[in-house]
Parts: C-alpha cells; sequence; structure tokens
C-alpha cells in the first residue's frame, strides 16, 4: 500500500536574469557583437547610440556606474518618464527571456568564418579526372565522404558498403571499393584517404625518387619496422637493415618531415579565428594602464519612441483588451531592453573588476614579462581580492584574454599552483615547468634525461620536487618520456 508524505526542502535557484547575465558574461570580445546584433533584431526598444538627454538631465550625464555585482542601474532615462521596476512587477507580464537554465546557445556557437574551397571539393574536383563512369564516380564520392578532417579513411571498407547499399542502393563489395580508393590515395594533398598513420607515410614516401637510397631505406623502415620506429629503437633497425649511421640519420629524417595529418594541409578547409583580446594594457613609462577593448563598451539606449509610445498607453483606457495588449507588449520590450543594458554594464564591470586585481597580483610579471615573475595565484586568491563567487571568476578567466607588450596572453594563463623552493620562498608551477622545459632543450638528445634525472636537477636548481609531479609537468608541455626524445 503506498503511503502519502511531504516534505519540505529549501533549494537555490537561479532567476532567469541570473541565467542570462553568466551567458553573457562568459561569451568572448568576438561573440558579444553578434549577441548584441541577436538583440538589436529582436527588441526593436533597444538601440545603438548615446542617450540624448535633455538640459534638466544633462547634471546626471556623468554619474558613474558604480554597482555591487546584479545591482547596475542601467540608468539611461529618465525615471520619472518610465519606471521599468513599477511594471516589472505586474503578474500578468512575463519576464525577459523566461526559459529554462538549459544549455546556453551562445556556448556553442562560433564566429561565423567566410566559406571556401573546401578538402572535400579539392577531392571531387580531382575525382572528375579519374573518366569513372556514374556508379564509380558514386562510390568516389561516399569515399571521399567518409575522409576525416585530417585526411584519413578510419570507417572500415565493409561499413561504407553497407552505406551505399542503404543510402545509394548501389551493391558493391570491399574489393571493388579499395580498388577505388587506390586511385584517391594518388590525389593531392599527398598521403589523403589512408587508413592508418604507417599507410599514410608509405603513400607519401612513394611519390618521392625511389633512386634515392635513403628513400628506399625510409620505405623499408616504415613498412617492415614500423613498430620498432614508433618506439624509436633505431639501434634494432640499424641492425637489422644493415646500414651506416648516416644512411639511417638520413632516412629517419625523411620520414620525420612527413605530413602525419595530410588533410590539415588544406588551408581552405581549416577555420581561421582571430584572437580578440578583450584588455588592453599599456606599460607607460612604468605605470600600467589597463582598459577594456571597446568592442566591450557598445553604446546601446532605449528608444524615445518606445517610451513615448508606453506613457501614450498608460494615459488611456485601460478597458481595451487590444490596448491592454499593446501596453503588455511595448512593457516587455522596455523591460527586456533595460536589462539588456543593465548586464552588458554589469558585465563591464566584472571584467574590469577581475582583470585589475589579476595585474596588481602579477605586477611584475606585466612590467617586465618574465615568465619568472609569475606568482602562484588561483581563483580563489582572486575571488576574495574582488569579493566575488569563484565560478564569476573562472567564467571570466576561461573564456578573456589580454593584450600586453609582450604578447596576448589568456587569463587562464596567470593562474598557477604554488610550490615552495628551499629556501623556503613560495613560486609558481609555471616558473619550474618554464626551468623544466630549458633543462631538456639542453639536454644530450643521445641520452636524454629519465625523470629520475630531471628531478635531481630540478633539486640542483632549488626545486625540490617528486618525480611524480616532474612526470606531470612533462606531460602538460607534451614532452615524450626520454626514450622517445632520443635522437642519432
Amino acid at each position: 500500500m503506498q503511503k502519502l508524505g511531504l516534505n519540505q526542502t529549501l533549494q537555490q535557484k537561479l532567476s532567469p536574469q541570473q541565467i542570462q547575465f553568466i551567458k553573457l558574461l562568459q561569451i568572448p570580445t568576438a561573440e558579444l557583437e553578434s549577441r548584441i546584433e541577436e538583440e538589436l533584431e529582436i527588441n526593436p526598444a533597444l538601440e545603438e547610440g548615446k542617450e540624448e538627454y535633455s538640459s534638466e538631465e544633462s547634471q546626471s550625464e556623468n554619474n558613474e556606474y558604480d554597482q555591487e555585482e546584479g545591482e547596475g542601474d542601467g540608468d539611461n532615462y529618465n525615471d520619472d518618464e518610465l519606471s521599468v521596476e513599477d511594471y516589472i512587477r505586474d503578474d500578468d507580464i512575463s519576464g525577459y527571456k523566461m526559459v529554462g537554465d538549459g544549455p546556453s546557445e551562445e556556448e556553442d556557437k562560433e564566429m561565423p568564418i567566410a566559406s571556401g574551397s573546401t578538402l572535400a571539393d579539392a577531392l571531387i574536383s580531382q575525382l572528375g579526372f579519374l573518366k569513372l563512369d556514374e556508379r564509380q564516380t558514386n562510390i568516389g564520392k561516399q569515399l571521399i565522404g567518409s575522409i576525416d578532417s585530417d585526411g584519413y579513411i578510419r570507417r572500415e571498407l565493409e561499413q561504407i558498403v553497407d552505406d551505399l547499399a542503404f543510402g545509394q542502393n548501389i551493391e558493391t563489395n570491399a574489393e571493388e571499393i579499395e580498388k577505388i580508393l587506390f586511385r584517391i590515395q594518388q590525389f593531392d594533398p599527398a598521403g589523403i584517404g589512408a587508413r592508418s598513420l604507417q599507410e599514410c607515410l608509405v603513400l607519401q614516401l612513394e611519390r618521392k625518387d625511389e633512386n634515392d637510397p635513403a628513400v628506399e631505406i625510409a620505405l623499408k623502415i616504415v613498412e617492415e619496422n614500423f613498430e620498432e620506429f614508433t618506439k624509436k629503437h633505431y639501434d634494432k633497425i640499424q641492425k637489422r637493415l644493415d646500414i651506416d649511421d648516416d644512411l639511417m640519420k638520413q632516412a629517419i629524417h625523411l620520414i620525420t618531415k612527413l605530413n602525419p595529418k595530410p588533410g590539415g594541409g588544406a588551408v581552405d578547409d581549416v577555420k581561421t579565428q582571430y584572437i580578440i583580446p578583450d584588455f588592453i594594457l599599456v606599460n607607460n613609462n612604468g605605470k600600467l594602464e589597463l582598459s577594456l577593448n571597446s568592442r566591450n563598451a557598445p553604446e546601446l539606449r532605449i528608444s524615445r519612441s518606445y517610451t513615448e509610445m508606453f506613457d501614450t498607453y498608460d494615459k488611456s483606457s485601460k478597458k481595451d483588451k487590444k490596448l491592454k495588449e499593446a501596453v503588455s507588449f511595448v512593457k516587455q520590450k522596455l523591460d527586456a531592453a533595460k536589462w539588456f543594458i543593465d548586464a552588458i554594464r554589469q558585465r563591464q564591470l566584472t571584467l574590469m573588476r577581475t582583470m585589475e586585481a589579476i595585474v596588481k597580483y602579477q605586477y611584475d610579471f606585466f612590467l617586465e614579462g618574465d615568465e619568472a615573475k609569475l606568482k602562484p595565484m588561483i581563483l580563489k586568491d582572486i575571488a576574495t581580492e574582488i569579493n566575488m563567487d569563484i565560478s564569476t571568476v573562472s567564467r571570466v578567466a576561461n573564456s578573456k584574454s589580454v593584450q600586453t607588450e609582450f604578447g596576448i596572453y589568456p587569463l587562464k594563463y596567470f593562474f598557477s599552483e604554488g610550490i615552495s623552493t628551499e629556501s623556503g620562498e613560495d613560486v609558481s608551477s609555471r616558473e619550474v615547468k618554464h626551468i623544466l622545459k630549458e633543462i631538456i632543450d639542453a639536454e644530450d638528445k643521445r641520452k636524454p634525461c629519465s625523470d629520475e634525472k630531471l628531478e635531481k636537477l630540478l633539486k640542483e636548481r632549488g626545486y625540490p620536487i617528486a618525480r611524480r609531479t616532474v612526470a606531470k609537468y612533462r606531460e602538460q608541455l607534451n614532452i615524450p618520456v626520454a626514450r622517445l626524445r632520443k635522437e642519432l
């Protein structure tokens, strides 16, 4: 028998306005412009440009926007003319974008990029020169459509047979498909349509001068000794092929210069994205001056015509049903416009407060650009400094960048753990990584240092860290283990 019960729980949920502000805060500058254009299109009560103040309002024109997070005033118009707070409480008016807190469309949105000739277009164009019949051409197009962005076909031929049968009603087999694939593999760029890295390298080597002894040896290494090559067991390969050091070096050099991702070589198929810094930091005679990218500070205002329309409707009779619907529509648009202006201003304030705290914390680095001057800094340090939540700082740091005299840096670059040296001084883990990279760059590549050796060398320099930490930092720097760093 089921029992009915009543439980009282207390949950904390973000309001729709807070959710929209969070989404607005975390998008980078490049996407902000698109977001503003979208808002201008859907809300006629929002306009670009400075607000035109009357002479009576001019005295308050220079008032600073200095509100705590979530309390922006955004009064670009006379409150006597329009008080949004008065009507925002109306029960019959829905709030601005009263939607659920599902995934943000802005989070996954990419900036539109001018389209050009893609890798697939280039391959299909070359397919036209093979003089295939209609059936073979369709099979060739299916194969080209199965090529990944890096130039490989990772789908099994038997699966492509099924795709052709169900999708295009073409009955074929793996042998016929493979014959056409071999012809596609002769297309440019070299190595395209390979089914593995080994096949990709072989396809590229086969296009080189076959009379060159180094090419011949390189082919034998890739075709017959590929596993040993990937593990850099050069001594075994050299002994097996019975070749001298000079020829071995030439062959290895030839292989390492090949392109492991031929699809990436099609420039027109690569999305080009430019980094637009959110902040600009200038060193003015030893004094750091921080400013927000002007694209983050758009000039927006409430439409004067919509404000006057609201006043007219508000003074009219409320008994007319159509008139009441018109009033509701205008109220909603004015509410949305005011909220959006406030949110943009609050975004500017939050960004500046966060960046100012980072500059203050890493002042020595920003003066000289010396990575060794970076101090240990975590999100909590900045959150405490500006009296905001860690999640807010995280959203700013994860998607924003600053332009300095030493280049453009993502804000997350300045956050790192602290490590205590033998002298008792706290240093950034980024500094330790910098020293570690210096040691590895200077090592004898014929006898590269193991992680244990690297641990000892770091300790000699005053950085007592464990071997597992050395391995972790090495992996974060994308540096392989000692055996794979070995060179002839």
